[in-house]
């Protein structure tokens, strides 16, 4: 049940009780939120804090509003347009350095996952990726598919937080690859290479051999991330 507010802060308590209610099964993905007048007379609050509240929520992609219909728990957190973690990202001006050690982190254990989870339909979405991809007639349809590839292996995993992770950093993860790739193909040598790699991961997820898809996926992104540390050395001098 929600509770009146007595705070300094009223619309972060506004948005914590909504949280809770989501946590704990009061509202469910797609749910109606309650109107602003119904919020305001249960919270105790002004139609400023709870419109404020709102507006945050929406932010963080936890609700949509939608016209004439009001406000909903949002059923899909794929595709959020707002990506707080990456705007803060470049807000304070990170290292670059830290993209790399989240997607070594992340993705190497996400194809173990991958492997072990992975279904025939998602190896036949997989292998179109990778036709595509091999198939692309300029770069930026490449990478394009270069990032499904990756996503696509996060969606196999079956863990709703390492994709709801990587979608919160997806600008960050995109540019990543879009960079990666240009460096890397100043030597046109490397495009055999790099066909090469994703094709073992490819192989290890079709195999289910989690062993195998660690070892291919972590030596195809240290190889993408010496290129792309030169160019982060060379950019500094």
């Amino acid at each position: 049940m929600l509770k009146p507010i007595k705070s300094t802060k009223v619309y972060e308590q506004v948005v914590e009780q909504i949280k809770e209610m989501i946590a704990d099964g009061t509202l469910k993905k797609g749910d109606r939120l309650p109107s602003e007048r119904d919020l305001v007379e249960q919270l105790q609050v002004s139609r400023a804090s709870i419109r404020e509240a709102l507006r945050a929520m929406e932010i963080i992609g936890l609700i949509e509003c939608r016209q004439g219909g009001g406000n909903f728990v949002r059923d899909n957190f794929e595709n959020n347009l707002f990506e707080p973690l990456s705007v803060m990202f470049m807000l304070e001006k990170r290292d670059p350095a830290e993209i790399i050690e989240l997607r070594r982190i992340i993705e190497v254990e996400t194809t173990a996952l991958a492997a072990e989870r992975i279904t025939d339909k998602e190896l036949e979405e997989m292998a179109a990726i990778m036709e595509a991809l091999k198939n692309a007639d300029n770069e930026d349809a490449a990478v394009k598919e270069d990032k499904k590839f990756h996503y696509a292996i996060a969606r196999a995993s079956k863990n709703s937080l390492i994709l709801a992770i990587l979608n919160a950093v997806s600008s960050l993860i995109d540019d990543y690859i879009k960079g990666a790739r240009m460096e890397i193909l100043k030597e046109e040598s490397n495009r055999t290479l790099l066909s090469a790699q994703h094709e073992k991961v490819f192989a290890a997820l079709k195999g289910h051999n989690a062993s195998d898809a660690v070892n291919a996926m972590k030596a195809h992104l240290d190889f993408a991330n010496e290129y792309m540390s030169k160019q982060q050395k060379t950019s500094l001098k």
